[in-house]
């Protein structure tokens, strides 16, 4: 009898610490690099897996390098070849906390601060988003810019007029409840 006692108290406690959580494995990650008057340097990637804890406002994301689309096949063996080195590095991603972060911050603009991993190299970075809550639903989305030379890419001087400096990067998250 006791130990049925245990038992329940152990569930309960176990379901009263469940941090409830929103998931997706569609998210959208869109980076450019253009410079006017050459090609379109642009990407995409659909297939990126991210999770929020709505109790902590804790946040992480994960995206498969080689699952980025360019419109010109060329210009996306190069990026998988010579600039992300997509078979050492397959990955990118990211680890971090929306910044103050109370429940109201869901349906706001927010600071989101962590750190992010792509080719091999790890940066702390802060990012301004917007994050709005309906339903069983969380859509997030943010916009900022890079350096490829702050993560170890190096752009040659043949192409570099053709890439700009910085790399503007938009996420779209619609998170689910998990």
């Amino acid at each position: 009898m006791k130990s049925k006692i245990l038992l329940i108290f152990l569930f309960f406690s176990l379901s009263f610490y469940a941090q409830e959580k929103y998931y997706t494995k569609s998210g959208t990650i869109i980076f450019e690099s253009s410079v006017p008057a050459f090609e379109e340097v642009k990407a995409s990637n659909t297939k990126v897996t991210a999770i929020l804890k709505k109790e902590t406002g804790e946040i992480a994301a994960l995206a498969l390098v080689k699952a980025f689309r360019f419109k010109i096949a060329l210009m996306e063996e190069h990026f998988n070849e010579n600039y992300a080195e997509s078979d050492k590095y397959p990955k990118a991603s990211f680890s971090g906390k929306i910044k103050d972060y109370t429940t109201k911050s869901l349906n706001a603009k927010v600071m989101i601060q962590g750190k992010l991993t792509f080719h091999g190299v790890t940066k702390n970075i802060e990012v301004p988003a917007t994050i709005s809550n309906k339903d069983d639903s969380i859509h997030l989305k943010a916009s900022f810019s890079l350096k490829p030379e702050d993560f170890g890419i190096e752009i040659p001087k043949l192409v570099r007029k053709k890439i700009a400096e910085r790399v503007d990067v938009r996420l779209d998250f619609e998170l689910k409840k998990k």
